[in-house]
């Protein structure tokens, strides 16, 4: 027991050191370089350089958007695939970014067409909403379907609709919408301001707060429901709460940054193999600074490896991420508990 929690403890601060490489990588390569002398001096005196202004309005408030949204992500896909008990469960996947995109999508075209402007807030409002219509979805499918995998085939089903109308609706808004909606769609963290990254940091913080309070409760349900009952967990009101959680964070990623595919799905599965245990208490952590780390790796790689082009996070997010789900879901032998 000491030794696996002196692991788990080194595994982080590997994994705090790889996502500080990686931050200060992504500050300086773009589609400017920017060296580390320059950065250095732009943060503790912004007007004193000209490379400034890149560094603190565009990419610092970027970059924190995909540490802070990402790991929010994988921490969603990981309560779904405990709440599913489904290894390819996750927000993109069952269809819950898709339903929160289109409602968001639905907000943005109205309030822009009447010359009105959408707050922060109303736009997570508004995925979440957006993500519960989504999950109500597959959960009364869940009570129709007892196969788990064409569970998630239908929820997937759900997300082609769901985007299938997003782009009915981006087709024909304003031409001055598309601009807003595009990219937005795609799955970007380019417009991302510093207001967005104070807000999304406020709900993922107290969010995750929550659910690290609940990794016991959560560890008894993930050994079967008849134990958590044994072991006094109010098993109606901890799914409630899973599925709220879940649905908060998958919702301010989409509001932010629209859809991101795979992270969800693939990160809870890389942790699990990484840390070997699915322990919520080691697992909630790692999940995060997982998707942190990855979503951050991506985002470099959509807005650098064709500059000054941008790839939708999204593209490469699939590419890099589906083919380890593959792999990890072939080699998956067995589920870790310890």
């Amino acid at each position: 027991m000491e030794n696996n929690r002196k692991r788990y403890g080194l595994l982080l601060i590997i994994m705090l050191a790889l996502l500080l490489a990686f931050f200060i990588f992504s500050l300086g390569f773009g589609s400017a370089d920017i060296s580390l002398k320059t950065i250095m001096k732009s943060l503790f005196d912004p007007g004193d350089v000209h490379m400034g202004k890149i560094v603190i309005s565009i990419r610092l408030p970027r970059i924190l958007g995909a540490i802070c949204l990402g790991g929010a992500l994988a921490v969603s896909g990981f309560l779904l695939q405990i709440f599913f008990g489904n290894p390819i469960a996750g927000p993109y996947v069952l269809g819950i970014s898709s339903g929160a995109k289109l409602v968001v999508a639905l907000v943005m075209v109205f309030m822009l067409s009447n010359g009105k402007y959408i707050s922060a807030i109303g736009m997570v409002i508004a995925a979440f909403i957006g993500s519960l219509v989504a999950m109500g979805l597959v959960m009364v499918m869940a009570n129709k379907v007892r196969n788990m995998s064409l569970l998630v085939v239908c929820g997937v089903m759900i997300g082609y609709i769901c985007s299938a109308i997003t782009e009915f609706i981006i087709t024909f808004a304003d031409d001055t919408n598309i601009v807003n909606l595009h990219n937005w769609s795609l799955g970007s963290f380019s417009g991302i301001s510093w207001n967005d990254v104070l807000i999304s940091f406020v709900i993922v913080l107290v969010t995750m707060i929550i659910t690290f309070m609940l990794s016991k409760p959560i560890g008894a349900y993930q050994l079967g429901e008849a134990y958590a009952r044994n072991m006094g967990v109010n098993i109606k009101r901890l799914r409630i709460v899973l599925i709220l959680l879940s649905s908060i964070l998958s919702a301010t990623v989409t509001a932010f940054a629209g859809p991101i595919s795979f992270v969800g799905i693939a990160v809870p599965h890389i942790m699990r193999t990484i840390m070997k245990t699915s322990k919520p208490i080691v697992m909630i952590p790692s999940c995060y600074l997982g998707g942190a780390i990855i979503t951050l790796l991506c985002d470099s790689i959509a807005r650098t490896a064709f500059a000054p082009r941008e790839l939708s996070i999204s593209a490469v997010t699939a590419i890099g991420l589906a083919p380890v789900v593959i792999y990890l879901l072939i080699k998956r032998k067995e589920v870790y508990h310890g």
